[in-house]
């Protein structure tokens, strides 16, 4: 069995990384932190011009996917260069209402795919905040087997990336879909945001490392490059240990969500009651993944372990690169701030570490 990507994929890689260079990510960053939403809605139109939002949306609504392993190469790339607004939660939303089916899938997931629409969501067992839900065309809610459009994002909460605000959207709103297939729906859309979330921080972490290797080669300290230090090598050598070991978690993730999609009875039509349904596990699967068999908890086990790793990989990376920039690591100058205020809420966000570990020891 092959574990490496095809050249193919390599270069969907390597494109996002030439076009997010080029869109000047820092200077982005910056605007949508003062409310400025224009460079970054730019940006995301761009993103969608290249396919990224339509790797969670089936063919039959202007989609490509549901195409995992594609999803983490683009949201690797998004999350070394920090791109804003709510990357992990669109992709998810994707996966949610193609399992929901009907006039709700068929209003905005079109949109979803080309661009068009950003979207945040909150998910029963997921915590009640919807990043972005400021910035977002449209805020979703899934609670009791319930599916609903919320009427307003609410008030925003303090978040420790001033580019990733946190909002409780207003309770009540319009009610789009109920019952099983929601519920079944919800589970794959919350597999799918903590496994766009750890393709993030796992981006996240890179970034953070290649910029403190190239720090620590310009600053001298008795006359030599301080990556000189023997103890300087070793905590870079350790970051490096963590992201190399989050990568093929994050990858063996992809393949086990793309295996369920590709079991007979996942994908359109799957889950009961749902008219066009896409992606979506059937009742009684906790913890399954897109598209998955009933009862096969396997996707969701080893989502939650990418999860954890690649969380944790990029929070201690964040801690090195905070060390080993001194006092300049602390300003808000420095574009580096962004990355490094990024990694703990990447870390925490759709599966605290502990919650991480639970679902992989439960299977």
């Amino acid at each position: 069995m092959r574990f490496l990507l095809t050249d193919e994929q390599r270069e969907f890689g390597r494109s996002l990384d030439a076009l997010l260079t080029a869109a000047d990510t820092p200077a982005v960053l910056r605007a949508w932190a003062a409310g400025d939403r224009g460079p970054g809605r730019a940006l995301w139109g761009r993103l969608a011009d290249a396919g990224v939002f339509a790797l969670a949306v089936p063919e039959a609504y202007g989609g490509v996917g549901p195409l995992p392993v594609e999803a983490a190469v683009a949201c690797v790339e998004l999350g070394r260069h920090a791109v804003p607004g709510p990357v992990a939660e669109t992709l998810a939303a994707g996966v949610l209402l193609a399992g929901a089916g009907g006039p709700v899938a068929e209003e905005w997931l079109p949109g979803i795919a080309s661009g068009a629409a950003a979207v945040s969501l909150t998910l029963e067992g997921y915590g009640p905040y919807a990043p972005d839900a400021d910035a977002a065309d449209a805020v979703f809610t899934v609670s009791g087997g319930e599916l609903r459009l919320a009427p307003d994002p609410g008030e925003p909460s303090a978040s420790a990336d001033p580019a990733r605000r946190l909002f409780r959207p207003e309770p009540g709103g319009t009610p789009v879909a109920k019952g099983p297939a929601i519920r079944a729906a919800a589970r794959a859309a919350g597999d799918w945001a903590a496994f766009a979330t750890a393709a993030l921080a796992l981006g996240c972490g890179e970034e953070l490392l290649r910029a403190t290797v190239a720090y620590v080669k310009q600053r001298t300290q008795f006359g030599v490059p301080v990556g000189s230090f023997q103890a300087v090598k070793h905590r870079l050598a350790d970051t490096l240990l963590g992201l190399e070991f989050a990568r093929p978690l994050l990858y063996g993730a992809a393949v086990e969500l793309a295996s369920e999609v590709s079991r007979p009875g996942a994908g359109a039509g799957s889950a009961e009651g749902s008219p066009g349904a896409g992606a979506g596990s059937a009742e009684g699967s906790p913890g399954a993944g897109a598209g998955s068999a009933e009862g096969s908890p396997g996707a969701g086990a080893a989502v939650a372990a990418a999860k954890v790793t690649a969380g944790e990989a990029g929070y201690a990376a964040a801690r090195t690169a905070l060390q080993l920039h001194g006092a300049i690591g602390y300003t808000e100058e420095l574009d580096l701030a962004w990355w490094l205020r990024r990694a703990r809420p990447l870390r925490d966000a759709w599966g605290t570490p502990s919650a991480c570990r639970a679902r992989v020891l439960a299977g």
